[in-house]
């Protein structure tokens, strides 16, 4: 009765109603307010307080015991003769080659900015098509999530074998490759970090071949590497690429690749078996920055990601273009053109075909996973993943049209099964 009073006299008297309305916190502002924080407590080194960059003084810098710290204080804890150091927070020892760049924080520093964005709503759809057939054929259960810190450190790159219903993922671990049964159990891994030849020191991508082969993009020594399942070094290419960082296979078992320096896409087609390279091809020029790659295992039909040059203060935009099999641009769209449709701006960070030929897509700063249409009806938008990610990295998948996800925030793979 009390609380019927307050409120009818609240509504009887505008005066009061309008005072505590104008101390309602701004939603805008409370928004910038965590952003703020964010960037205090994530983005800003806990030894020298100084702010996290990706200029090399202040890189952020993962230790192995999994805390972070900036490059400039690895080298000012490390002893001068042996280059060890001690954890600052929990006191493990390691050398300052062991440690590696923190690839989330880099990211998160990439994207972001002082704006906010507007959350996705999960029931927003926008686009020409006919959404409800998207949406019945694109629904999906969260199944299973497995990895984590120490089992996957920092990992870049996942695919799928669909010969044997395995799981490859490219990390920084000691191990760089890690082959994982559909139920989360590890059952193969190789790839040592080194300067031998088959060594592997800085993978940022992963495909697997028709015929089981893994395939490995080497940032360390700007190579392209091929390994049977068992990892046995099969081939290595260096002298075609400025950059190699994204590729995927093509129904013909040639390997589609991107070369961001290059601003190129490159046919690799090869003999994976025996090991012998038959030719390089470079396939498209003149793109900006492209990274992810992905093919359609059906129509043949390419799409990359272009991580658009950022200008101002605003934070960096990407670009989604489709090519044909042949090559020939299908469609393109970018942040802010997707922007005009939808209430929050997206920054695209992987990409895939599902079964159907639709184009996927995941947005590491809305932390969601996103459907573009098929190319014919590009761009189709409709979110299919809105909750339980952390900073999506790659995509794929399996035979029956799972969806597995690549969450390099906490280290994990997470399957989503069609329903």
């Amino acid at each position: 009765m009390a609380a019927s009073h307050r409120q009818h006299s609240i509504i009887n008297n505008p005066l009061k109603a309008a005072t505590m309305s104008a101390r309602a916190p701004d939603r805008m502002q409370i928004m910038t307010e965590l952003v703020n924080e964010t960037e205090v407590s994530l983005l800003e080194c806990k030894v020298c307080f100084e702010k996290y960059s990706q200029k090399k003084k202040h890189r952020p810098r993962n230790l192995p015991c999994g805390h972070v710290i900036c490059l400039e204080c690895v080298f000012s804890l490390a002893h001068p003769r042996n280059f060890r150091l001690e954890c600052p927070f929990c006191r493990r020892a390691c050398k300052s080659s062991e440690t590696s760049d923190c690839l989330p924080l880099l990211h998160l520093i990439e994207i972001l900015s002082p704006a906010t964005n507007i959350p996705l709503a999960s029931g927003t759809t926008t686009g020409t098509g006919d959404e409800a057939a998207v949406s019945a054929s694109l629904g999906l259960t969260f199944n299973l999530s497995f990895g984590g810190w120490e089992t996957l450190i920092n990992p870049t790159g996942i695919a799928m074998c669909r010969g044997s219903d395995c799981v490859v993922v490219a990390h920084d671990g000691k191990k760089r490759i890690k082959l994982f049964g559909l139920s989360g159990s590890c059952i193969q891994q190789f790839g040592e970090r080194g300067d031998a030849g088959n060594d592997i020191k800085y993978p940022l991508d992963v495909t697997v071949t028709l015929d089981g082969h893994v395939v490995v993009t080497d940032s360390g020594d700007r190579s392209v590497k091929v390994f049977d399942f068992n990892g046995r070094g099969k081939l290595i290419i260096r002298e075609s690429f400025c950059l190699p960082w994204g590729l995927d296979t093509t129904p013909e078992n040639e390997i589609i690749l991107s070369d961001p320096e290059a601003g190129a896409l490159s046919r690799l087609t090869a003999n994976f078996k025996k090991g012998e390279l038959k030719k390089v091809q470079k396939i498209q020029s003149n793109l900006c920055n492209p990274r992810e790659v992905a093919v359609s295992q059906t129509s043949g039909i390419i799409a990359v990601i272009e991580h658009l040059i950022a200008k101002g203060p605003n934070y960096s935009s990407t670009r989604v273009k489709i090519f044909s099999a042949d090559m020939k641009l299908i469609g393109q769209m970018d942040s802010f053109g997707l922007n005009l449709v939808f209430p929050s701006k997206i920054y695209a960070t992987a990409l895939a075909f599902d079964r159907e030929g639709h184009i996927i897509v995941a947005d590491a700063y809305n932390q969601v996973v996103l459907c573009l249409g098929k190319p014919e009806e590009f761009p189709v938008l409709r979110p299919i993943i809105t909750q339980g990610l952390s900073y999506p990295v790659a995509l794929t998948y399996t035979a029956n049209n799972s969806l597995i996800v690549l969450d390099s925030g906490d280290h994990s793979i997470k399957v989503y099964t069609a329903s």
